[in-house]
């Protein structure tokens, strides 16, 4: 791969899938070439998920060469592997902005183009979701096609079963099984055994040869039975009950997904079906681009890069980096300390605890609830399980939080990583739900930590903690930008921090947002406005004493979260005060209720407001309506 950029005159020739169709089939190797050229200068500009785009262009090329979207519905799980499905469909030229502010999503969108049939960022849900569009095209006595796009890593997924255990319920559906061998890192568990078997089985393979030899000169629709008949005896005995054979799937493959001209010959064969069928590829995540080959799980998804070397740049240790060294140290001391993640070694940073203590290290893949039913298991036999999952993905284990872990009042310990804005990713990875949906339900305790010391302490306070489930929840990226203290505090539980004292406004800076209070209040102090700065630390249970004594001296609370604050910490701090009478006005400063998009964290801040100059704002004018409604009366 060339560290310049060169020109691209098929790709840029394409402005719709038509133009794919009327390409000379010779050209289509120099197209994928091109894309492949492009996706990688572009990122290396944006970051995004290069390794996952790079490893689907012939096969993207392939679907819009047989099927015509927006007629035809392509439905990509996750659809963080759509970039070429973008570039193929009219928004090549914008690619360059891709995880933008005001640019490409990163994943799908359905406001975004009409070829974009179904929006997703999470894995396992593109097989129900595509067939509830084929069986509603049924209905409606429709003849588009529908083709859905998933990775191996998906087939780990709950919901992939669900759907299977109903895809006879359709007549026509085309699943297509893109086989790299990772999700966001190197796949684990039986599925990823079992289509490994598939793949590698050379007997499997040879009967599968001779039995299209035998098609190829025998005509006839009873010899394409017969042979129908061996092979699936054949794999019977060979792998004994093929899983999507026995789901009432037709399975075709393996193949390989970067033969272009395989790959157009056997979709065309399986549009004519009547009846669901698998089909499996076997690719490779970011071919054409050595570095991402070499290293698939830093190129899933990452920030700007080097085009020559694929090296980035070395920024301060992460939130995911101070918790996962934290935990390892600790876990080397206390041998019950056990680390728990769902297909996120890479992301949570909990590789260091892989390679330091492998025997008490688990991935169980992307199975977000069978990972919090498991760390339930594991805290029933004494054991203190450390539960790594991103926030946005958390919410998948929700009904076995409230039904396995806090009525039960298991000690499992919740690490929310992404907590908070994620940025570039957009609405379906920004961590903003967390505190509504953990902090109703009875038995949990709920931390933010304002620096990197803090998480460090918040980590050994969650393992000496057993009378519940405790959760921590913390930013992607660093915290304050601080280093570690040396020395570890176990925190009391429920207990504020208080780090000015105030007598006008009382400012409460939760986690991250702890910098922004301090910032408004040195606005607010310039002014001559007595500011107290607290950092809360805990979510629930609530520092009632705390925010009591600042609700009955100063004129005027603010509350700083980064979450949505429908729900968030604000509301419990307006809710307390409201059961207690005390009626000192709340200023609340957060995310508002809407999804919010994808950009730069800066930019998006300062759209909805959450700024120093815009919080300090808010409270002057509250200042000014408390001083004017409290001012004595004037003699006329």
């Amino acid at each position: 791969m060339s560290p310049e950029p060169r020109d691209t005159p098929l790709l840029d020739a394409i402005q719709s899938p038509d133009d794919i169709k009327a390409l000379d089939p010779g050209k289509l190797p120099e197209l994928a070439s091109e894309i492949r050229h492009k996706l990688v200068h572009s990122i290396a500009r944006t970051g995004g998920h290069l390794g996952p785009n790079l490893g689907v262009v012939e096969l993207t090329i392939a679907l819009h060469r047989v099927f015509q979207t927006p007629i035809d519905r392509f439905v990509f799980d996750v659809s963080h592997q759509g970039y070429v499905h973008k570039m193929l469909t009219g928004r090549n030229d914008r690619i360059h902005t891709i995880r933008q502010y005001e640019g490409l999503n990163g994943f799908l969108l359905r406001t975004e183009s009409e070829h974009d049939c179904y929006g997703a960022g999470h894995a396992g849900t593109a097989l129900s979701a595509a067939l509830g569009m084929a069986v509603a095209r049924d209905l409606a006595d429709g003849d588009e096609h529908v083709v859905c796009v998933a990775g191996d890593a998906a087939f780990t997924c709950g919901p992939v079963f669900e759907a299977l255990n109903n895809i006879g319920s359709t007549k026509r559906l085309i699943v297509i099984l893109n086989d790299n061998e990772w999700s966001i890192d190197k796949n684990v568990g039986a599925m990823a055994n079992y289509l490994n078997d598939l793949v590698t089985s050379s007997t499997f393979a040879s009967i599968r040869a001779k039995a299209a030899d035998l098609v190829e000169k025998v005509a006839g629709t009873h010899a394409r039975r017969f042979v129908q008949r061996i092979e699936e005896g054949a794999k019977n005995v060979i792998l004994p009950s093929v899983l999507f054979e026995k789901f009432g799937l037709h399975y075709f493959g393996p193949i390989d997904g970067h033969d272009l001209p395989s790959l157009i010959h056997t979709l065309e064969f399986l549009k004519k079906s009547d009846h669901p069928v698998i089909l499996h590829v076997i690719t490779e995540k970011g071919r054409g681009y050595d570095p991402a080959l070499a290293n698939p799980g830093k190129f899933h998804g990452l920030g700007p890069y080097s085009v020559a070397t694929g090296e980035t740049k070395a920024g301060t240790p992460t939130a995911s980096d101070i918790f996962a060294r934290t935990v390892t140290d600790m876990a080397k001391t206390d041998k019950k300390v056990v680390a728990i993640t769902a297909a996120m070694p890479g992301g949570t940073k909990l590789e260091i605890f892989k390679e330091e203590l492998p025997d008490r290290y688990f991935d169980v893949g992307i199975a977000e609830e069978h990972a919090a039913l498991f760390a339930c298991g594991m805290a029933t036999r004494g054991y203190k399980p450390f539960l790594a999952i991103y926030s946005t993905f958390m919410q998948r284990a929700y009904d076995m939080i409230v039904h396995d872990m806090a009525i039960q009042n298991l000690p499992v310990r919740l690490c929310m990583d992404r907590g908070g804005l994620s940025g570039d990713d957009g609405p379906t990875h920004h961590g903003l739900f967390d505190i509504g949906y953990l902090r109703h339900i009875p038995n949990i305790v709920h931390m933010q930590p304002r620096d990197e010391t803090e998480l460090a302490d918040m980590v050994h306070t969650m393992a000496a903690y057993e009378d519940g489930p405790i959760a921590i929840r913390y930013p992607r990226g660093p915290i304050a930008g601080t280093d570690v203290a040396p020395e570890r505090r176990i925190l009391p539980i429920g207990k504020a921090e208080v780090v000015h004292p105030g007598t006008d406004v009382a400012i409460f800076g939760l986690g991250t947002f702890f910098q922004l209070g301090a910032e408004t209040r040195d606005l607010l102090e310039a002014k001559g406005i007595s500011t107290a700065l607290i950092n809360p630390r805990f979510i629930k249970p609530l520092d009632t004493e705390v925010i009591e004594e600042f609700a009955r001296k100063c004129k005027v609370i603010c509350t700083l979260e980064d979450h949505v604050l429908h729900n968030g910490f604000g509301c419990s701090v307006i809710e307390h005060l409201h059961e207690k009478g005390i009626h000192t006005p709340v200023i609340r400063v957060g995310w508002p209720d809407e999804f919010i998009e994808h950009g730069g964290v800066p930019r998006l801040r300062e759209k909805h407001g959450i700024t120093a100059s815009a919080a300090a704002s808010r409270i002057q004018n509250a200042l000014k309506t408390h001083n004017e409604f409290y001012a004595p009366a004037t003699e006329t």
